[in-house]
This record gives structure tokens, sequence and C-alpha cells, in this order.
């Protein structure tokens, strides 16, 4: 009965490595830096490039977290190549009543190793923002 017990822990823990190992590659973020609080309510979108130019794969809202958690489409398999991000900030900032210098917010990025997990923050601001890779 133990050895029973021990086969059904190993699996189901085998089960638990897999579905995190197929966990979406790819995951963005918005911070506030004047409130220092989540930004919600923003439209992404993923690009990829290819021949004939950037080549949308994916949109999403971020939701009362800042935060999009599966941004890349889960049907596919990411690609090694060069991808964008686009932040629609300016509707966020209309919706505010607020001015912006940076009513959209490209970052590009290029993979490389498709097996690791890709994290986009935003640190956002009226008139700047910051970004990096994150985890």
């Amino acid at each position: 009965m133990k050895t029973l017990r021990q086969l059904t822990l190993a699996i189901s823990l085998a089960a638990l490595a897999g579905s995190a190992l197929a966990a979406n590659p790819l995951s963005v973020h918005i911070l506030d830096l004047q409130t220092g609080q989540p930004t919600a309510g923003v439209t992404v979108t993923l690009e990829q490039q290819s021949e004939d130019g950037w080549q949308q794969l994916a949109s999403g809202v971020t939701n009362a977290q800042g935060r999009i958690t599966e941004m890349y489409p889960a049907d596919k398999t990411m690609q090694a190549g060069d991808y964008r991000i686009v932040f629609k900030t300016g509707e966020h900032y209309a919706r505010l009543k607020q001015e912006t210098f940076f009513p959209e917010i490209p970052v590009q990025f290029h993979v490389e190793k498709t097996e690791q997990h890709y994290h986009i923050p935003l640190l956002l601001s009226p008139f700047g923002f910051s970004t990096y890779r994150g985890n």
C-alpha cells in the first residue's frame, strides 16, 4: 500500500512539473510610478517580426494587478526571433483625463532560448517609462 501511495505521489509531482514547464512563456506587468500602484485596463499587443513586417500574435488587457500572465498565444510554441510588445498607454491616460507624451510604448526584444520564461515589466509615468527583462 505504501508503494502505491509513493507511486501516486510521484505521478502527481511529475504532472505538476510538466504543467509548470508548459506554462506560458511570456508575461507583462505595468506599475504606475506616480502612485506606486498596478496599472489595470491597459491594452497590450504582442507582435512577431517576419519577412513581411510585424505580425500581431496576441492582444490582452492588464488585470487589477496590472498583469497579463499569459501574453503568448496558448496554441503556439514560442520560436526564436524578434518580438515587440506594444503598451497602449494613451488610452489609459485618456481615461484618466491626463496628458501623456507616450501614447504607445513599443518594447522590442529578441528571443533566443525558447524554453525560458520572458517577463516584461513597464514602470510608467505620463512623461517617462522604464522597462527591463524581469522574471
